[in-house]
């Protein structure tokens, strides 16, 4: 393929893919017909498997805009390939966004669009830029706030609907349930099912019918299995997305008319009426009159009520993009836009003028169908496991061909008949490839999902589980996750004149109650009654409850008298009232009541919220803000702002409080209701009153520090990401544990550039939490020697996210360096928590998330193992969903992974070392013109290896948490040296027993009147157990054919026991039941048919008798065969080599130092080291990128940067960034 002939579609998002264009060929379709006819199928089989290859083989190359069929691969680090065939649709137009006055009549000619599906989302060709794009809804058009007021306010005429329809399609997030026998076809279709289809058709041609049959029932049960899951989890995705999707709603015509309609009919333009009552939104659409209560639970695990209100119109006299006139997104726009699948709770509407949105997206381009399409089709999973898992299989594979090559080279030595050749040499090859292997390994996973649903922690991505057991960093939300839900008011800090008054522990007093402090606590929040009860974010409770006011909110009766929206009016109650007036009656009680007129909800990107309102009976209003005081003291004059601001926060910040400052202002008369509903919030939030600060007292959850010290403890790196104060955040990580007292906390306060000069650095050491620092400077130098901290790495970089933002643009070279002991990440956004995630992930640390849901659905996703602690079952929005609101579920998490990575290790091992027992086996035999029977296939595979495989997946996990973690893939230096030995002793001793027996005394060629047993003299030993019988044409029955049988049974067995690791990551084995009496009961039985032959069994497993001494020889070979096996696996491997050469010494801790100095430490560095020079390890760099960075920093005499100094930029005139000391 040529480079330039490639096209990018979804450029910069997620699911960015390069495309080619192709033509059906004739002369290639006749060969590739010709080829599956002589194939007997086979080549359309590898064609179906492999999309590429079919269009490759059946077309030719051609431009994108001629093309019949398209070729698509992600440009991720999966590359996947996928295939399209372009369709034509006919319709009276080619922009679905034509006025109604310009769509073409009937008589018109039609045009033909272009057109291919891929994952629920149509690309429809666009003449201009030459390339395929998704029409995603009314964002397309790029409108600014006041274009969407005022050219699709009115709604669509039924002609412009149904014409848009035919671009959009159905208002439906249609999930289709696929039938049973679509299933069956995929899922028979599947190399496996084929690979054994072939197996059991092979083995039929060789009379082996029962085990055959064996194989084909297993098959049966295991696609009946998968069919019935997959039909579940497809019935109970279209149930979730069906319930309440399709509704009956209203919408606004172009002539003022308003229609009842289906909700699957609404396209982006159309004008919908939101019912007083609520709904269930069916699409995304933006509110341009009136306000809504929505539950957003769906979306992001967080069930408060968040309050949305009208987009603001500018107005006319402001065109383009300009500030106050902004371009419509919805992410920019989110707190004026509903979204699909949330529930509207309440509104609020004028008299005749009804609650209205504008359609924006619809179907599966909404913020619900995007989850959903993300559900349905979800990115491979990237984990080093499956990836060196067919790595491993391809290495079976080319055993295979060696055993198929010899077994073909020596039946021509000896002869043998083609048919025979033919079958014996395809049966080595599914021999060596085990056919149970994928069931066995996803067994552990299974398991493991099931002991977390017994403890709250429920799943929708069950590969993600076997990662969990390789994190070694835990990002933390601190509100609601670390500390907890509710906050209590510690006192309040008014400030009057320019400074701070004394600090005061409640807001409930007569003096207080006609101050602007207090009414802007009860009036700057987001709280509503819903079935009478207050609800809303618990900080706006809180602060409300502690004024002691009343808020009340008018019945849907009451609105409709009014010309104007009715406002909620809040008032303080009797007896806060000044006793010198008098509480009675209306006059006076009204001119303390104030009603909030427009709202301008919290934004976590603005960290801030206001409010404007009016005091019943005052011709002018006022505005009030609260946010974080940064934030706040920014917007206010500065005569107002106390001098010793930055002072008073940082004491209560270092504490550990959290801060929430207040401003007013008192707004000009000019400004009517009318104008207040469409004015921009920037110009009402600006030269605002400094009002004070509430100080908000946030507790830790009881479980917060033994979680997070159990966590270091075992070596996983934790680090607070929040939307709180730096100070406090600090503070916070110290109270629990996650900055040790001993370590020094390093403040990268970046600075964007600003005029001629360059983007900087300042350094700043924060000392311990004391008394608050000097007025000269916001946080106390610290003097101190850095060789120490150096040494020991006692030292953690503190940011905020808005020097985040500087570091990511500015200091691309110092990230990495950064994130490696960032452990404050502080006034963070919600894409920069999702930015540092990926950040961390650069640098090879596994990372997990755990957050409350609310502003962390991004960085929930994006993480190898996102938890939300959420009441809900299960949250689309991460993995994992933990119905305990604490952080315990963390370290629960943890172990069940590393269980189910080791328990899916040791079924791997397992499972090859079944398969290359067995070829051993077969392989000896074939030497012989021999094979094992039919029965003894039967019941080494049945009884033995499917028992055995199922049953050593159910050890739980280990009770604590360990320093070490499991290895991340199968090929590593523990994991190939246990399987290469065990091959390797289990082939001696077949040889051993295979040459042994055939140079006994007693031995003869088998023939059914053999009578060997008799020389052993025990009358017991019936030799005639197989008189008779005429002798098999297959050779089966003979004394190498019955050693082998009994020394593998044997074998399997051990390598099962010594393979079922337990401690430090599971349960030890001996408390897995099912797995100890089973291996115990094959033990006996296998052990009991061996000494004591019973003529029954011996025919059915086509055993033949062999002398008494030779089966002690046997027993002694058996012993001996364990002896070495568990000396190699348990002590030369776990206890030497583990230990001493194949140890990580990477931690994934935020330390790398080793654990306490024990003399048995001591003897293993030392062992270590003699290894690593033995082995010449010495100078090997780490893997992992986070370790190679940390023995870098090591060696740098200038990291971390010293005490008050500056690091510079970049820039084109010094070209190096420069340390030097602050001014």
């Amino acid at each position: 393929m040529e480079k330039g002939d490639v096209k990018i579609i979804n450029k910069g998002l997620e699911d960015e893919m390069e495309i080619w264009g192709y033509r059906f060929c004739r002369w290639k379709l006749v060969l590739v017909g010709l080829g599956v006819l002589c194939t007997g199928g086979f080549l359309l089989l590898l064609l179906y498997w492999m999309p590429r290859w079919l269009l490759w083989a059946t077309s030719r190359r051609t431009t994108i805009g001629e093309a019949e069929m398209l070729l698509l691969r992600s440009t991720d680090e999966f590359r996947r390939w996928f295939r399209a065939r372009v369709r034509v649709m006919l319709v009276p137009g080619s922009d679905p966004f034509e006025s109604p006055q310009d769509v073409p009549g009937e008589t018109t000619k039609k045009v033909e669009i272009r057109y291919f599906t891929l994952h629920s989302t149509k690309y429809y060709w666009n003449g201009t830029v030459q390339n395929f794009e998704v029409l995603k809804g009314l964002e397309d058009l790029v409108l600014t706030c006041s274009a969407i007021h005022s050219d699709h306010s009115a709604g669509l005429t039924k002609d412009q609907q149904d014409y848009r329809r035919s671009f959009f399609g159905e208002n439906e997030i249609d999930v289709k349930v696929p039938s049973l026998f679509k299933l069956l076809i995929k899922e028979v279709l599947n190399p496996f099912y084929i690979f054994q289809l072939c197996s059991v058709i092979l083995w039929s041609t060789d009379s082996y019918y029962y085990y055959a049959g064996a194989i084909v029932f297993m098959s049966i049960v295991s696609i009946a299995t998968s069919l019935y899951t997959i039909k579940k989890q497809y019935v109970m995705m279209h149930d979730m997305v069906a319930a309440h999707s399709v509704v009956r709603v209203s919408v606004c015509r172009g002539n003022s008319e308003i229609q009842d309609v289906m909700s699957t009919d609404l396209v982006p333009g159309d004008v919908m009426i939101i019912p007083t009552n609520g709904t269930i939104m069916p699409c995304d659409a933006v509110l341009i009159s009136g306000t809504c209560i929505v539950n957003e639970s769906m979306l992001t695990g967080e069930s408060m009520p968040v309050t949305k209100i009208n987009l603001p119109d500018p107005g006319c006299g402001q065109n383009g993009s300009a500030p106050g006139n902004p371009i419509y997104t919805i992410e920019e726009h989110k707190r004026h836009t509903l979204f699909c699948g949330t529930q509207v709770i309440q509104t609020r509407f004028y008299s005749g003028e009804l609650v209205k949105a504008v359609v924006v997206r619809t179907g599966f381009s909404t913020a619900k169908g995007q989850l959903v399409r993300s559900i349905l089709y979800p990115k491979p999973t990237d984990f080093k496991l499956y990836r060196d898992a067919y790595l491993f299989l391809m290495c079976l594979v080319a055993v295979a061909a060696i055993g198929f090559i010899y077994t073909i080279v020596l039946s021509v030595m000896h002869q043998v008949p083609a048919k025979t050749i033919i079958v014996e040499s395809l049966d080595i090859i599914t021999i060596t490839v085990p056919p149970a292997l994928p069931a066995a390994i996803t067994a552990g996973i299974v398991y493991a999902q099931r002991r977390l649903k017994r403890v709250g922690i429920f799943c929708i991505s069950p590969q993600r589980i076997n990662i969990c057991g390789q994190l070694n960093l835990v990002c933390f939300d601190k509100a609601r996750t670390l500390t907890e839900d509710g906050l209590d008011l510690w006192g309040v800090q008014r400030a009057e004149d320019g400074s701070f008054c004394p600090s005061e522990e409640k807001a409930c007093h007569e003096h207080l109650v006609t101050s602007a402090f207090v009414a802007c606590m009860a009036t700057c929040h987001s709280l509503t009654r819903i079935d009478g009860q207050l609800s809303g974010d618990p900080l706006d409770l809180k602060m409300f409850e502690a004024t002691g006011w009343v808020l009340e909110e008018a019945s849907e009766e009451e609105t409709s008298l009014h010309d104007n929206i009715m406002p909620t009016v809040v008032r303080p109650p009797r007896q806060l009232l000044p006793e010198s007036l008098p509480s009675s009656p209306e006059g006076h009680m009204s001119s303390y009541e104030i009603g909030i007129v427009r709202q301008f909800p919290f934004s976590s990107t603005l960290q801030r919220m206001s409010v404007v309102s009016r005091r019943l009976g005052d011709k002018r209003m006022d505005a009030y803000l609260k946010g974080a005081p940064e934030v706040v003291a920014g917007l206010c004059r500065g005569e107002t702002v106390p001098g010793d601001f930055a002072q008073v926060l940082e004491k209560y910040t270092k504490l550990g409080f959290r801060v929430i400052a207040l401003a007013h202002r008192r707004l000009e008369a000019k400004l009517t209701w009318h104008k207040v509903q469409n004015v921009s919030r920037d110009i009402i939030e600006n030269s605002m009153d400094f009002l004070g600060l509430i100080v908000m007292q946030n507790k830790l959850k009881a479980e917060t520090p033994k979680v997070l010290e159990d966590l270091q403890q075992a070596n996983i790196r934790t680090v607070m990401v929040t939307g709180d104060n730096m100070l406090t955040a600090i503070s916070v990580a110290r109270d629990c544990g996650m900055i040790p007292p001993q370590h020094q906390v390093i403040v990268v306060d970046a600075l964007p550039p600003r005029d001629t000069r360059a983007a900087r650095i300042d350094w700043q050491y924060v000392d311990d939490p004391g008394p608050p620092a000097s007025k000269d400077a916001r946080f106390e130098v610290v003097e101190m020697g850095l060789e120490e901290v150096d040494a020991e790495e006692r030292y953690h970089f503190a940011m905020s996210g808005k020097s985040f933002a500087v570091v990511m643009e500015h200091f691309p070279d110092l990230v990495q360096k950064l994130a490696l002991r960032g452990t404050i990440f502080a006034r963070m956004a919600p894409d920069q928590k999702t930015q540092l995630v990926e950040v961390l992930q650069s640098v090879d640390y596994y990372v997990a998330m755990c957050g409350d849901g609310a502003n962390d659905c991004g960085a929930l996703k994006r993480a190898h193992s996102g938890i939300s602690l959420s009441e809900l079952e299960a949250s689309v929005a991460s993995p994992f969903t933990s119905k305990t609101p604490n952080i315990s579920c963390v370290p629960i998490l943890i172990k069940e992974g590393r269980a189910a990575l080791i328990t899916s290790l040791c079924v791997f091992k397992f499972m090859a070392l079944y398969s290359i027992i067995q070829y051993i086996s077969v392989i000896l035999l074939y030497s012989i013109l021999s094979n094992l029977g039919d029965f003894q296939f039967l019941f080494i595979d049945m009884a033995i290896i499917l028992l055995i495989a199922f049953t050593m997946s159910l050890n739980p996990a280990w009770k604590q948490l360990v320093a070490q973690r499991p290895p991340s893939g199968l090929i590593s230096g523990p994991l190939l040296f246990s399987v290469l030995t065990q091959i390797l002793v289990s082939l001696a001793f077949q040889v051993l027993c295979f040459l042994t027996v055939r140079n006994q005394s007693w031995y003869e060629k088998w023939t059914p009147a053999s009578d060997t047993c008799n020389t052993t003299g025990l009358s017991m030993l019936t030799p005639n157990a197989t008189e008779g019988r005429d002798h098999d044409e297959r050779n089966i029955r003979n004394y190498e054919n019955t050693s082998l049988f009994y020394i593998s049974c044997f074998q399997y067995l051990i390598v099962a026991i010594i393979f079922s690791k337990g401690k430090p990551f599971r349960q030890q084995s001996y408390k897995n039941r099912p797995f100890l009496f089973s291996a115990c009961a094959l033990y006996f039985f296998t052990f009991f048919i061996m000494l004591y032959p019973i003529p029954a069994i011996n025919s059915f497993l086509q055993i033949v008798c062999v002398p008494y001494q030779w089966r002690l020889m046997m027993v002694l070979i058996i012993l001996a065969n364990t002896a070495v096996s568990v000396l190699m696996e348990t002590f030369i491997l776990d206890t030497v080599l583990w230990r001493l050469v194949f140890s990580r010494g990477k931690h994934g801790g935020s330390d790398f130092a080793a654990a306490s100095q024990t003399p048995q430490f001591a003897i293993d560095r030392w062992g270590a080291k003699c290894l690593s020079w033995l082995c010449c390890r010495g100078n090997r760099a780490p893997s992992a990128c986070y370790a190679r960075l940390a023995q870098e920093l090591r060696l740098d005499p200038s990291w971390p940067p010293r005490p008050q100094t500056t690091t510079v930029a970049k820039t084109a005139e010094n070209g190096f960034c420069t340390a030097i000391p602050a001014c």
